[in-house]
């Protein structure tokens, strides 16, 4: 008995072999072209985003940490974009793609928070060989990601200063700090559909540091004892929780990330190093979100 996979053909004598892999893209009729057309790269920058990684030490290990950040930058710069739009469809009260948004945005937290996983398998000794070359880089000066806090309605003022040398950035930071919050528009939102959020929360100095309120609380009760009658709002509250709860991750796997590879070293920016970001976890966002669930 002849095997029925032979050189001859196939299983099926009527199926043509599929032929080398070159005509297998002829027949599909790929462009291959491009001299006169924008391509791939052209749509992208490419040449421009694959030239911006330079490394300044003779370490091998540079070029993870410098894709990491960079990688980092690029995904919250989409962060920002979601969140600006978000921000700004509940102060409209269009709640729907608010949704699509704040969902998005703590899809992409989750992406920086396995970024963590790649940064640290660098070794304290792989870390120690350009740590010199950083001079004092650090991330606690970037631009978007403090941009992101205020948004998010951590303000502080000091946090402007790291940006005061580039009048090219500086209204950018300076706008999300002056701005109400996500979580401000999300209380302005409660108010208008006739829920006691005290005018203290209302209507504020945008740039002063949130302060919980039990009112708020109650309000927020008022929604989640009844969510078939408060449903967006109800929805609203579970989305603030995502993200929060996905902003909480990437916080701790940033500490544990700088600890496993510095140690209790000081920052390249000046700060304590672990020590500060171990401050940073005690930060609470949207207190009365997760104060409710207790009062429930």
């Amino acid at each position: 008995m002849s095997c029925p996979f032979s050189a001859a053909g196939t299983a099926d004598e009527g199926t043509p072999a599929a032929g080398s892999p070159e005509d297998v893209v002829r027949q599909e009729q790929a462009r291959l072209d491009f001299s006169r057309d924008m391509s791939y790269g052209d749509y992208l920058h490419l040449d421009q985003v694959l030239d911006a990684q330079r490394p300044l030490s003779p370490g091998h290990d540079e070029m993870l940490f410098i894709v990491q950040h960079q990688t980092s930058e690029l995904w919250m710069k989409l962060m920002l974009h979601e969140l600006h739009a978000a921000i700004g469809s509940v102060a409209q009260d269009r709640l729907q793609p608010a949704f699509k948004m704040l969902a998005r945005v703590s899809k992409i937290m989750e992406q920086l928070v396995h970024a963590w996983d790649v940064l640290a398998t660098m070794t304290p000794p792989e870390y120690s060989a350009i740590r010199a070359y950083l001079a004092s880089s650090s991330g606690f000066q970037s631009w978007q990601y403090r941009s992101i806090e205020f948004a998010l309605g951590n303000k502080n003022a000091a946090m402007l200063e790291p940006h005061a040398h580039r009048p090219d950035r500086l209204p950018q930071v300076q706008a999300a700090y002056e701005s109400p919050s996500l979580y401000d528009e999300s209380l302005r939102l409660l108010a208008r559909r006739g829920l006691a959020v005290p005018a203290s929360h209302v209507q504020r100095d945008w740039t002063r540091r949130y302060e919980a309120s039990d009112a708020v609380v109650a309000a927020w009760l008022q929604v989640y004892r009844d969510p078939e009658q408060h449903w967006d709002l109800y929805q609203l509250g579970e989305e603030l929780t995502d993200l929060e709860d996905a902003f909480r991750l990437w916080r701790f796997r940033h500490v544990t990330t700088v600890e496993r590879i510095i140690g209790f070293k000081r920052g390249t920016g000046g700060t304590s190093g672990v020590g500060y970001l171990r401050k940073m976890l005690d930060v609470v966002l949207f207190p009365e979100i997760w104060k409710l669930r207790t009062d429930l």
